[in-house]
């Protein structure tokens, strides 16, 4: 009798499973693909990359700055007073202080190149994330995966790619 019980169960569960698993929707967007074919997104990326250079440009010259400052100092040492080199000492210090602060202020979590991105980038993003999600919601897609970040896929079908869908839907036909 628990031989049919549990036979039973079992039957009963893996039907439920290939109910569950035939319900779902799967379909693959590739998002560099998507991107590289938005003319905004190169855009801000240009932007980016020019703004990433200059204030790189920037940085550097305040290093160099202070290499030059610590070259000159290295070179003086031997005539300096134990005042001067102390005072040299804490100019050097304070140079490489400000290109520090001037790289944390470009570059950091919370610099002026992340601020520009969310500014410029966010809105793109945004706009791909609505069209994915209406699209999937008229289609019936339970799930979108990223083929672009998504590393453990091996094969995927192009029939369930939606990438081009994504960019029609976005004004951007292919």
């Amino acid at each position: 009798m628990k031989k049919i019980i549990v036979t039973t169960f079992l039957l009963v569960m893996s039907a439920l499973g290939a109910i569950c698993l035939q319900a779902q929707k799967f379909a693959l967007i590739d998002m560099e693909y998507i991107l590289k074919n938005i003319p905004a997104y190169e855009m801000a990326n240009e932007q980016l990359n020019t703004l990433s250079k200059k204030w790189q440009a920037e940085v550097e010259a305040v290093q160099q700055e202070a290499q030059n400052m610590y070259k000159t100092y290295q070179a003086d040492l031997v005539f300096l007073s134990p005042e001067m080199k102390t005072k040299k000492e804490a100019e050097i210090v304070a140079k490489e202080q400000e290109a520090q602060e001037l790289k944390r202020k470009y570059f950091g979590t919370e610099g002026e190149l992340f601020k520009k991105r969310e500014s410029l980038i966010k809105p793109v993003q945004d706009e791909i994330y609505n069209a994915i999600k209406e699209i999937s919601e008229s289609q019936g897609y339970t799930v979108v995966v990223d083929r672009a970040s998504a590393m453990s896929i091996i094969y995927a079908s192009p029939k369930i790619d939606i990438s081009n869908m994504i960019l029609t839907k976005l004004g951007y036909s292919k």
